[in-house]
């Protein structure tokens, strides 16, 4: 893949599967354009390699860099690689490299009850409405990345098995199992919503009004807008839910080998961070009972 089009592919990858705001997303890029130019020659995602890393690592300590810059650089390629080799895209993975360790930042989660009142936004009178009922319900009773729920065809669905087949990261398959409540939903947009709109045989199961595949940017700004519709607090994104459904498997008791292989993830260390939203959750809920039973 061409370095532009890699840099706007992981630019997107940000802003609406990690959910991450412009600024920060901008820091990122301008970090991989940094290091991009020291490399004039290199076109194409196939031609980088983890030398390239160390050449630029090595140049930075060279010219004293700050210890906080490089660290902060540093990330953002190996974050950067890690996105490449998961899509597919990069012939060479990064091994691991130490980095300063600083504080990592826990992603938002939603409450039980700010998940229902988003489930509830959408118009389900309306085609587009009923569309976006069964997209948020089926992202939250599975915990698909957006990617996943917008590249999801009509034959990942087994209805009598009660499970979807997903694509994920770097081609590999894994089958998740869905709720009635979600199939429900699902079939209804299918059968009442979908076939208004599209106008000739087209694969996937979320379509637009014009009958194409829906776009990560679309899905991300209608999520945005629910949640302010229904005054959700915290900034949200797809991948919000994704976050929120971990956690409330870990509360209600589920293992966190389960947990992995229903997000997906290869190594049970990512899946780990889960963990610590769950203690985050217990305690927030432990001060909340505290002060409403504070002696007056």
């Amino acid at each position: 893949m061409n370095i532009q089009e890699a840099i706007h592919q992981y630019s997107l990858f940000l802003s609406v599967e990690k959910g991450l705001l412009p600024k920060t997303v901008e820091n990122y890029l301008t970090d991989l354009r940094l290091f991009f130019s020291s490399l004039p020659k290199i076109n194409d995602t196939k031609e980088l390699s983890r030398n390239h890393v160390y050449q630029y690592l090595e140049f930075m300590k060279r010219n004293n860099f700050a210890q906080k810059t490089i660290a902060r650089r540093l990330s953002t390629l190996k974050n950067f690689y890690a996105f490449l080799e998961g899509e597919g895209f990069l012939e060479e993975g990064l091994p691991k490299i130490e980095t300063p360790k600083g504080e990592k930042k826990l992603p938002s989660v939603l409450t039980k009850e700010e998940v229902e009142r988003l489930l509830n936004a959408p118009d389900i009178t309306t085609p587009l409405g009923l569309r976006d009922k069964a997209m948020l319900v089926l992202m939250y009773s599975t915990g698909i990345r957006v990617s996943e729920l917008i590249a999801l065809k009509l034959r990942h669905i087994s209805w009598e098995e009660r499970h979807l087949k997903i694509e994920g990261k770097g081609a590999k398959e894994r089958i998740v199992p869905v709720t009635q409540d979600a199939l429900f939903w699902v079939k209804k947009y299918i059968n009442e919503a979908r076939k208004d709109y599209s106008r000739k045989q087209n694969p996937y199961v979320f379509l637009s009004r014009f009958g194409k595949p829906l776009t990560r940017v679309y899905f991300f700004q209608e999520v945005k807008r629910y949640a302010r519709e229904v005054n959700i607090p915290i900034s949200i994104s797809p991948h919000t839910l994704r976050h929120s459904f971990a956690t409330h498997l870990l509360e209600g008791g589920a293992s966190l080998r389960v947990v992995q292989t229903l997000l997906g993830h290869t190594k049970i260390e990512t899946t780990e961070l889960y963990t610590h939203l769950k203690s985050n959750t217990i305690l927030q809920e432990y001060d909340r009972l505290m002060n409403e039973n504070k002696v007056k």
